[in-house]
């Protein structure tokens, strides 16, 4: 029998129907989509290290990406999934004790003479940032399941990525509307956004969580290791950043008569930490590639919601693609205009 449908008609009905079943994929996936864009991401960062070891010193592809699969996981998945956990933890501990936050913020009216905010509005903002943060990171009870589907679709992503690397760059090629040409500039520019947005923004977070937990410790403040924690979390936030976590810090140290105290962490976040948090900015955007503050944080805004803790990484990196793609299209478009014109005066 012959076929209802004329050739225009088969085409539209094929479409739809590859975006219906890929929009149940996506829906069914939706909540593991930081395992694929972790992958995406690892690959990234380690693919230079990979090409190197595979297709110049000739070592075994299986092993080198065995090898690069052990240390991102000991080097960068469970210590940043430990200190959220810790962050998490912290905070729950500080939602049981709400009396030493009141304690605080009565010391820090006393010393500045401004009423600060109602003591059960104070214990429902604890239990709210709580909730928050809960919601935000996995905890260990609840959250067990669904860190190891997430680390082993991560992990399985990344070995085949690497395992079959030229299959998978033909594959990225051959359905990428771009042109060859586009596709590597592409490839180039999203290299060092993500060089920029997450090895460069996570360096300098991790060096001003540590100078931050190390201040507060020899200045003698409780707690120094979660607040250096804080720290480095806050960190990704421009502008704002590690200043939210020693401020109130030294503030403390003077509302507790401790006045070289109070005084030496301002001054060492002022004169120090501030400081080098700029002068590594500037030297990492000449070697990685340089992000503006407002995508950053707008990509901040954007990303903890969806993604949760690790939407301050995933966040701007999304943002920063699509002002990437942005350029690309513009520049894809202005190559066709060229070629247009060249045709017309031929």
């Amino acid at each position: 029998m012959a076929n209802i449908y004329t050739p225009r008609q088969e085409r539209i009905l094929l479409v739809a129907s590859i975006l219906t079943i890929a929009g149940f994929i996506i829906a069914g996936l939706y909540q593991y989509a930081t395992a694929f864009l972790g992958a995406a991401i690892l690959y990234v960062v380690f693919r230079p290290w990979f090409n190197k070891l595979v297709k110049e010193k000739k070592w075994n592809r299986v092993l080198v990406t065995l090898l690069l699969m052990l240390f991102s996981l000991i080097v960068i998945i469970l210590p940043f999934l430990a200190l959220s956990l810790l962050l998490v933890d912290r905070i729950q501990y500080y939602s049981q004790h709400t009396d030493q936050i009141l304690d605080l913020v009565n010391q820090l009216e006393k010393v500045t003479g401004i009423k600060i905010m109602d003591q059960n509005n104070i214990r429902s903002l604890v239990r709210q940032a709580t909730t928050l943060a809960s919601r935000q990171v996995p905890s260990i009870l609840s959250g067990t399941l669904d860190i190891i589907i997430i680390l082993g679709l991560l992990y399985v992503s990344l070995y085949f990525m690497f395992t079959q690397q030229e299959q998978f760059q033909r594959g990225l090629k051959r359905y990428l509307p771009f042109r060859a040409e586009t596709i590597d500039e592409l490839g180039e520019d999203l290299k060092n956004m993500v060089n920029a947005n997450v090895l460069g923004q996570a360096l300098v977070s991790l060096i001003q969580g540590f100078l931050t937990g190390l201040t507060l410790w020899i200045f003698g403040v409780p707690d120094a290791a979660f607040w250096g924690v804080v720290g480095f979390f806050f960190a990704f936030i421009p502008i704002l950043g590690t200043p939210i976590v020693w401020g109130p810090a030294g503030i403390f140290m003077l509302s507790q008569g401790n006045t070289s105290s109070g005084v030496g962490i301002l001054l060492v976040g002022v004169i120090v930490i501030v400081n080098i948090d700029n002068l590594l900015r500037i030297m990492l955007a000449k070697r990685m590639g340089d992000v503006h503050p407002f995508i950053t944080l707008t990509g901040i805004v954007l990303g903890v919601p969806i993604f949760g803790i690790m939407g301050l990484v995933v966040g701007p990196l999304l943002l920063s693609y699509f002002v990437v793609l942005m350029k690309v299209f513009q520049r894809q478009n202005i190559r066709m205009e060229q070629e247009e014109v060249k045709k017309d005066t031929t």
